[in-house]
């Protein structure tokens, strides 16, 4: 079983790679099952359909995905492509506490069988840009980050898994000791497992030539200490060179470490495979 639960289309707004040729490269790779993971962030975009109208930075266009759309491509896929490949309706939260009740309001319009909750931005500040770390020590943004996705976890339910959740690393110029962040991270931790929720591997660790996976070995390894076991794996895909990419390498990597599945899900529902 070989599937990739993180891709992004022409409906984020930072890819032009279109949803049926994504299904098209995915049966040619012998994937047997994908999941459309788009881009929402509210708080630093607006809706397709918002009356202020799109919104620009500097000539770029920041939009959320054009939702109606978005589900009934993916319908008329699932549908064309049924005998070939199994074909999956999610989307990427990146969410931040003062945009919870937009979050809540989209999951429950449309029929999701999976949610990557992510942080992407805190105070409306991107990590890419280094607006967010600006004017503060490693250590300092680091725990902000960490305690930002504390707050969202704590008050919103309606996700699968965490995405790449030590994402503010691959910002970081040298990484930050684990022992800087690991109670912080154990506090994420334990309210993932109580929920029931699980982690997603992010395989654009090597594409970034990361020091590490993402999350980090020492995250897995104490995911798993703590009783964790859900785990997806996604490729973050944006172009053609991304889609599957080290998802084998991951599954190898996920059973060295003890760990003997990893999921999919359906209806938000996780469903457990062998690796």
């Amino acid at each position: 079983m070989k599937c990739d639960y993180h891709i992004h289309t022409s409906y984020s707004d930072d890819s032009t790679f279109e949803m049926e040729e994504v299904v098209k490269l995915a049966i040619k790779i012998h994937l047997n099952e994908i999941c459309f993971t788009d881009h929402v962030d509210y708080g630093v975009k607006r809706d397709w359909d918002d009356p202020q109208g799109i919104l620009y930075k500097n000539d770029t266009v920041f939009m959320n995905v054009d939702y109606p759309s978005y589900m009934a491509q993916i319908a008329y896929l699932k549908e064309k492509y049924k005998d070939q490949i199994i074909i999956k309706a999610g989307m990427e939260f990146g969410m931040q506490v003062h945009t919870i009740p937009q979050y809540r309001k989209l999951f429950h319009a449309y029929p999701f069988d999976f949610i990557i909750l992510s942080c992407h931005q805190v105070d409306d500040l991107e990590f890419w840009t280094y607006e967010f770390q600006q004017g503060k020590s490693q250590i300092d943004y680091n725990k902000r980050y960490y305690q930002e996705i504390k707050n969202v976890i704590s008050l919103y339910k309606d996700y699968s898994v965490l995405g790449h959740l030590d994402l503010i690393a691959r910002y970081d110029e040298s990484p930050l000791p684990f022992d800087f962040i690991k109670e912080d991270i154990k506090d994420i931790l334990k309210i993932i497992i109580k929920d029931g929720k699980g982690l997603e591997v992010n395989t654009s660790s090597y594409r970034y030539h990361l020091n590490s996976t993402q999350p980090s070995i020492e995250i897995l390894k104490l995911y798993k200490e703590m009783g964790g076991q859900i785990i997806t794996i996604g490729s973050d895909s944006h172009e053609q060179s991304h889609l599957g990419a080290y998802i084998e390498e991951t599954k190898a990597l996920l059973k060295e470490l003890g760990f003997t599945h990893f999921y999919t899900f359906k209806n938000m529902m996780p469903i457990a495979h062998a690796l």
